[in-house]
């Protein structure tokens, strides 16, 4: 009786129905991220295949085609448009003899099966002890990250060879058997990509002194068969190239994430810079050998072949796009000691790598020079920066628990799929806040000027329709005070300057500071109120692709003076260039007194002093002068505003419950001087 239930179930009958559940849930997952991965690959191979014959693989046809280097008579390098090592146009050259759509379909396809291969053998090695979970999991959530990541993509698109090197040190490392072997295989990929030779000191150093020396031995004989069987574009590559210097495009070029491109880009030329990357690369590579061969001791091979791979780019001449996998390696190192902060490394990494620059940093001339070579910084700071955890570290197993606030009560409690929402993050972690608040305001440009339909003319035609109906509703009920308010301010000088200035200058700036605020001083109200600014804004962006409306300044007949962008030219379709750079019919509802009065709201209940309450209520009312008098707005678009905030706050309320008002001084108090015992740490 003691090991029965109430109901008279065996406790060993109850254990296993719920291992079994569990398996049963491992299973699904498993086949559902399978499916995700087979869907990511057939997109990207439809994509590569479906783009027009003249602009996909078209590194693949200069090489191959009926003109390519490769198939006629000359050197490889005459053109400089192969940038291969003559070794690598020695493998290439049979295939010239396919016909040239096969060549391409076999390439896209074969492409595809290396990308499995590799996600398949990164899965297998990571670094011990592995659940039974991770290691299920681990492969198709390999091969989908290799899909959706842009050295994949611009392999895929230009059918270039720059997957093989990889895929080619990993097995070497990870998948075959004895030393010789391996370092055949990482011997072809250095032959194929020069400045892999870096694995060689990695092998020496972590005892596989065989390997190393097949390594070396492997690339001096198949560079001497190059030399052999192409004498002069062997000399063209490596004395008159210096191995392959020159060779494509510009070497300041924004794809090239090299140190050498970096240093060119801020304006170095000739021996200074020379021997700055010399010796800036020689240094990087030898403080990433030093920490490579450290995790390698530690069981963190993976880690290892990543950090080495990403030195190897750094100290590269040339390092473009789709040779810069090694970065998205480096998602295997944990780093933090907080159970918290386990996921910004990951997260970053994973959002450099399959997003481009311009999405993740402003288009602002102070960031220009992180935007250039934001790639770079990833492969630097995982070859000689981020302090990545050993395995013998006490928080490996046993991070620094999350704490939290306390649960607040929620008004619906079954609503699927959210109960984890109920729980409020004392402090959550900066950097994943700043890069989900930059793609989030990516995806609102992208969205805001996708509403605008494929044609300006056109949706034009729509949006003066929609405002002619929004200023009959207003003269019927009498608030239609646009036009007055616009001329009576044009008419001081002062007056009209401070509303251009307002209306340009606090729309982002206010909003920012605030979550600035609250998340420094008030950690646990920023997510209610960061919560509450992404959904008004999601619930801003359905109101602006259903219902394109053009503001009173884009009314022509109307008289409305535009006193911020200046008189319009009514008799072009799309204004000018103004039309090419944002949605002008996005004004229905207006974000611009919505985030204000967001930032009123916000102010009104967290303040702790009745004058800060009534200055936070200043800015929603200046914001909708300015937005009046500016003739930017209608009246009722400030109502729209006004009803997406409010709608923001109640779709927060409804997933996360009410605003937690109070949070003890022991949830605030975060620990990190040494890990919790695992009974005592809280869900993270």
């Amino acid at each position: 009786m003691a090991n029965a239930d109430h109901g008279g179930r065996p406790a060993e009958a109850l254990g296993a129905t719920a291992v079994g559940t569990v398996q049963a849930r491992l299973r699904l997952a498993r086949l559902g991220l399978w499916l995700v991965a087979a869907i990511l690959g057939v997109r990207q191979v439809a994509v590569a295949l479906g783009t027009p014959s003249g602009e996909r693989l078209t590194d693949l046809e200069t090489w191959l085609g009926p003109d390519g280097v490769l198939h006629v008579k000359g050197s490889l390098y005459d053109s400089t448009q192969f940038t291969g090592t003559p070794f690598g146009g020695l493998a290439l050259k049979p295939l010239t003899r396919a016909a040239e759509q096969a060549l391409g379909w076999g390439w896209t396809f074969g492409t595809l099966l290396l990308v499995v291969a590799l996600g398949l053998v990164a899965a297998r090695a990571l670094p011990q002890p592995v659940s039974r979970r991770a290691s299920l999991l681990a492969a198709p959530v390999a091969i989908s990250l290799l899909m959706l990541s842009l050295p994949v993509r611009n392999t895929l698109y230009l059918g270039q060879t720059s997957i093989m090197p990889v895929l080619l040190v990993l097995l070497g490392c990870f998948a075959v058997r004895g030393e010789r072997a391996s370092g055949v295989l990482i011997g072809l990929a250095a032959a194929l990509q020069p400045t892999l030779l870096l694995f060689t000191p990695l092998l020496w150093f972590t005892g596989r002194r065989r390997a190393a020396l097949s390594t070396g031995a492997t690339f001096a004989a198949s560079t001497v068969v190059a030399w052999l069987a192409m004498p002069g574009d062997s000399y063209t590559y490596w004395v008159h190239h210096m191995a392959g210097v020159g060779l494509g495009g510009r070497a300041d070029d924004l794809a090239n994430q090299s140190l050498h491109g970096a240093l060119l880009r801020m304006g170095l030329t000739g021996p200074l810079e020379i021997a700055l990357f010399l010796l800036l690369g020689a240094a990087v590579a030898v403080l990433a050998l030093r920490r490579a061969v450290r995790y390698a001791h530690d069981g963190q091979l993976l880690l290892a072949v990543a950090i080495t791979g990403c030195a190897a780019l750094v100290a590269s001449p040339t390092a473009w796009q789709h040779q810069l996998l090694w970065v998205l390696l480096a998602v295997v190192g944990q780093v933090g000691k907080r159970a918290g902060d386990r996921y910004v490394w990951p997260v970053a990494v994973i959002l450099v790598m399959t997003l481009p620059a311009k999405m993740m940093v402003p288009d602002k001339v102070i960031f220009h020079p992180l935007r250039a070579d934001l790639i770079l910084l990833a492969a630097l700071a995982t070859a000689a920066v981020v302090p990545f955890l050993s395995r013998t570290s006490p928080y490996w197993q046993t991070p620094v628990p999350t704490r939290y606030a306390d649960p607040v009560p929620s008004r619906f409690r079954r609503i699927p799929l959210v109960p984890f929402l109920r729980r409020v993050l004392s402090r959550p972690n900066l950097l994943f806040e700043l890069l989900l608040i930059r793609v989030t305001y990516y995806a609102y440009a992208q969205i805001r000027l996708a509403a605008a339909g494929d044609s300006h003319s056109a949706g034009r035609v729509t949006a003066e329709e929609n405002g002619a109906e929004i200023h009959s509703i207003e003269r019927a009920l009498g608030i239609d005070i646009e036009y007055w308010a616009n001329h009576a301010v044009v008419k001081v000088d002062w007056l009209r300057n401070f509303f251009d200035f307002y209306y340009e200058s606090f729309h982002f700036g206010v909003p920012l500071a605030i979550l600035g605020v609250l998340y420094w001083r008030r950690p646990v109200d920023y997510r209610w109120a960061r919560s509450a600014i992404g959904f008004a804004t999601v619930f801003a962006l359905i109101g602006f692709w259903l219902y394109p409306l053009a503001p009173p300044r884009l009314m022509p007949g109307l008289g409305f003076i535009d006193t911020v962008h200046g008189p319009q030219d009514f008799s072009r379709p799309d204004y000018g260039t103004l039309t090419e750079l944002t949605n002008q019919y996005a004004a229905m509802p207006s974000l611009h007194f919505g985030w204000s009065l967001w930032c009123g709201l916000v102010i009104l209940v967290l303040a702790p002093r009745w004058w800060m309450k009534a200055l936070g209520l200043l800015h929603p009312l200046f914001t909708v002068t300015a937005i009046v008098v500016t003739a930017n707005h209608w009246v009722l678009d400030a109502a729209g505003g006004a009803l997406v905030v409010a709608a923001g706050f109640g779709m927060t309320h409804l997933l996360q419950g009410p605003r937690a008002r109070t949070v003890t001084t022991e949830a605030e108090r975060v620990s990190s001087d040494s890990p919790v015992p695992v009974k005592d740490r809280a869900v993270s």
